[in-house]
């Protein structure tokens, strides 16, 4: 299984991304029932969560991304989302999508690089 990010890049504050994380090689049963993440980390930063689909179904956000960021999945992709909007520049960093399956296993993505200019 590989998870690959793509959607990153360079945007002026008050615009929106949208991040992309698919998992190659992961069965249906599995990426459903996966709890899906993004994080990020800014330079000098420790990495931090920044929205979670609980095992596929309840989202949950942390405090700066309520209200602007949205979670979301397609199954049969395999693939799932971080829409950003309004986005500023405490909003720069690299974002990386993580999955926990049903069995406990742990993925990452490689990381894309998201830039806010003001």
């Amino acid at each position: 299984v590989q998870l690959v990010e793509s959607g990153g890049g360079l945007v002026q504050a008050g615009g929106s991304l949208r991040l992309s994380c698919r998992a190659s090689g992961m069965i249906l049963s599995e990426f459903s029932g996966s709890t899906m993440e993004w994080h990020r980390q800014a330079p000098g930063k420790k990495r931090e969560l920044v929205a979670a689909l609980i095992r596929g179904g309840d989202a949950n956000y942390a405090d700066s991304a309520k209200g602007r960021f949205t979670i979301s999945k397609d199954n049969t992709r395999r693939t799932f989302y971080l829409q950003m909007d309004n986005l500023n520049a405490e909003d720069t960093a690299v974002y990386y999508c993580h999955h926990l399956t049903p069995m406990a296993r742990n993925y990452w993505g490689q990381g894309t690089q998201v830039t806010v200019s003001s």
